[in-house]
């Protein structure tokens, strides 16, 4: 295994240029974040775009025309070709029903999740990548300089909003995807989690309705539970996210306190908003003035061309509360997340000071410390690409070995995918026996409060150069194939 992963490595490092290139189209290709037809960059673009040389960008396009994968067409430009594993269908997500409810998902929730965290058990119903995936080794060796470098008053002036370094950028990062946000905003906190837990108290109070997406990540389901608010889902597709028209009708007969949206790769099904969906989103909620918590925990794990812009990139009034981490994308484990929280900053920096006060130094200086060498970038792109490749690893096994009639999502990013398994398959059942053979699924009960989703299951594919991994997702198939 060790000699495989270093095999693996030494080939990425032999790689010229063009084939480094030729590579992430194939992984886009496969991962049908390119699908067929659709039209490759220029020459010109992308080599501007990735400041390679026009040669480089020939040489890739030729590569991927001898895999069979684009075609040169004349005066035209290079497309996709169609591939031989036929795209399977979409799900088709249940519509939510019309009342709000109050939430009581833990205690299935916990009984669930229990169940799965034994290191011999396969981790396809895990939240979490492969912390194999992570620059762990790096990470820790910044903390000793970080430490050294400060200032003994910064301990104390730095508690509550964070550290001033990172704060500072995180602002950059930001204005890098086109979203302006000054360090002041910021707050950082334990993980994201707390960041939406904070944005949630701050503009919310007991019994009031909350909107979320159906389907929704659980763990904004216990935070209202935890809270004593009340849930109202809105109609979600599986690759473009909410449904305008359900949350304006939604809007209309519910009096809505504040919106819990993942618009780019939601947690479970993927579904990525386009930039205006997500500005009429934004403009929607600013007419009817409700805030907009948006977790956007997945936004650098994108596998095309270019970071989603956030729905805090359309943000005029100060409405969303954007809400993200480095858990999922650079230290897992770390627990530094933080908010930009527009006009409720204050607010939320004045929770934070009355309930955990500060998030720890010593993981925020060596996070900070490894941004400003600059090797943050290069992480992210192997590690899309990583996922990408892995992702186009699982369509095919799930379309191989899983139901006649399976349904599923392919995410342009993140690392989840969703399946819609035949009616007849309760997943709950199928989490039991699949437990049985050492591994773990995320049921589709979770992730609603009525728990509609019961023959649907949300499967990680996070964990590449795990030999156990394709042996789990055929047993699994083979498990819903019994029923």
């Amino acid at each position: 295994m060790v000699d495989s992963v270093f095999h693996k490595k030494a080939i990425s490092v032999a790689m010229k240029r063009y084939e480094r290139y030729a590579h992430e189209i194939g992984n886009l290709i496969r991962a049908q974040t390119l699908r067929p037809g659709d039209r490759l960059p220029s020459v010109r673009q992308a080599s501007a775009g990735r400041q390679i040389s026009p040669a480089t960008v020939f040489a890739a396009y030729y590569l991927l025309e001898d895999q069979g994968l684009i075609v040169a067409r004349a005066r035209s430009g290079y497309y996709v070709l169609p591939q031989a594993l036929p795209l399977q269908a979409e799900p088709v997500t249940a519509p939510p029903g019309a009342q709000s409810t109050p939430v009581e998902i833990s205690a299935l929730v916990f009984a669930v999740l229990e169940s799965t965290r034994q290191a011999d058990v396969v981790p396809l119903g895990s939240a979490f990548p492969s912390p194999t995936l992570f620059p762990l080794d790096k990470l820790a060796r910044c903390l000793t300089p970080a430490m050294r470098k400060l200032a003994p008053e910064r301990l104390v002036e730095d508690l509550t909003q964070g550290n001033e370094r990172l704060r500072r950028q995180i602002s950059l990062r930001y204005a890098t995807s086109g979203t302006a946000v000054e360090p002041d905003e910021v707050v950082i906190t334990h993980g994201a989690m707390e960041a939406l837990n904070l944005c949630l108290q701050a503009v919310t109070q007991p019994g009031d309705v909350v909107a979320v997406e159906s389907p929704t990540f659980y763990s904004a389901l216990q935070a209202l539970e935890r809270l004593n608010l009340r849930a109202v889902e809105v109609a979600t597709h599986p690759r473009d996210g909410i449904d305008l028209d359900s949350l304006a009708a939604v809007l209309q007969s519910h009096p809505v306190k504040a919106c819990w949206f993942m618009p780019s790769f939601q947690n479970p099904l993927g579904s990525l908003m386009p930039p205006s969906r997500k500005q009429a989103l934004v403009e929607l909620l600013a007419r009817h003035q409700v805030p907009l918590i948006e977790d956007d925990v997945y936004g650098e794990l994108y596998f095309g061309l270019n970071r989603p812009p956030p729905a805090k990139a359309f943000d005029q009034q100060g409405l969303v509360l954007h809400c993200s981490s480095f858990s999922k994308c650079l230290a897992p484990g770390y627990r530094v997340g933080w908010v930009a929280a527009g006009r409720f900053a204050s607010q939320v920096q004045r929770l934070k000071l009355m309930t955990t006060l500060s998030t720890a130094i010593p993981s925020q200086l060596a996070i900070s410390e490894f941004l400003q060498g600059g090797g943050y970038e290069r992480h992210l792109r192997q590690l899309r690409l990583t996922l990408a490749a892995q992702q186009a690893l699982a369509l095919r096994l799930i379309a191989e070995h899983f139901p006649a009639g399976t349904r599923v999502t392919r995410p342009q990013g993140g690392y989840f995918l969703w399946l819609e398994l035949p009616a007849q398959i309760d997943t709950l059942q199928l989490l039991q026996l699949a437990l049985a053979q050492r591994i773990s699924v995320a049921p589709g009960h979770l992730f609603s409060v009525d728990r509609r989703f019961g023959h649907c299951l949300r499967l990680n594919y996070g964990y590449p150069g795990d030999p156990r991994f394709e042996d789990a997702l055929k047993v699994v198939g083979q498990i819903a194939c019994s029923f």
